[in-house]
């Protein structure tokens, strides 16, 4: 990748005031957009998709830069095949109804594709985080590979996090989504918001994508929030 940048500063020790990890989405689908998304000059948490023409390379170029990896795992959604909301089925994705038999070997083939994955978090899923059965399958799978697990909050119906804490697999989850809307002013509205909770709570998870204006608002807001006594730290750091 043309990715000749200023070397990344460490992710902040976890216990130095309030921690703001920020979590960027659905890499794998172009060069352009990792590129943008690796250029930033602090920590951060990149989930990749798995199985697509770049995976694997962006994947590499994340870990060699020094920021986290993560598999972008794709999950059944309630709205699949309704163009209207936007989720459209990903080739090999979780379903509801498979088993810990059945999941293995898909995860299994996903990781081969992002190397370097610390953790997981989910891709869609509306339908199967909701699904306890799927669930309670999945995580001792993760746990068998050591990934900890971010549940994306994608339905307020989840059971995934707290499936993840009763399997013993290290969890947290996404607080606040940043680019929902894709304008500068929101992202950097969700930006501030993600701070306030940081700093209300201890920590906080952020989850954007690489649009040019969530990339953009990260460029310049993530100065003004160290300024705050905010600390960028890495997803890992906040899984408990």
């Amino acid at each position: 990748m043309p990715l000749a940048l200023r070397p990344r500063p460490p992710a902040a020790h976890p216990e130095s005031g309030a921690q703001l990890a920020i979590i960027i989405d659905d890499l794998g689908h172009d060069s352009a957009s990792a590129d943008a998304v690796l250029a930033l000059p602090f920590p951060v948490t990149v989930s990749v998709l798995p199985h697509l023409l770049l995976s694997s390379e962006v994947a590499e170029e994340a870990y060699r830069r020094g920021d986290q990896v993560m598999l972008h795992l794709p999950m059944e959604s309630l709205s699949e095949g309704d163009p209207s909301e936007g989720a459209v089925p990903e080739a090999v994705e979780l379903r509801v109804g498979m088993n810990q038999t059945q999941i293995a070997p898909v995860v299994d083939s996903m990781l081969e594709t992002v190397p370097h994955a610390a953790g997981a978090n989910n891709h869609q899923g509306s339908r199967a985080t909701s699904d306890a059965a799927l669930m309670q399958s999945l995580m001792p799978v993760l746990r068998a590979h050591n990934l900890f697990f971010i549940d994306s909050r994608t339905t307020a119906a989840t059971v995934a996090f707290d499936s993840a804490e009763s399997a013993g697999v290290r969890a947290a989850s996404r607080k606040v989504f940043l680019d929902d809307n894709p304008t500068r002013d929101a992202v950097l509205a969700q930006l501030d918001l993600a701070a306030r909770d940081a700093q209300r709570d201890g920590s906080a998870i952020a989850i954007g994508h690489p649009h040019s204006a969530t990339i953009a608002v990260l460029s310049d807001g993530v100065p003004a929030l160290e300024s705050r006594g905010i600390r960028l730290v890495f997803a890992s750091d906040l899984v408990h």
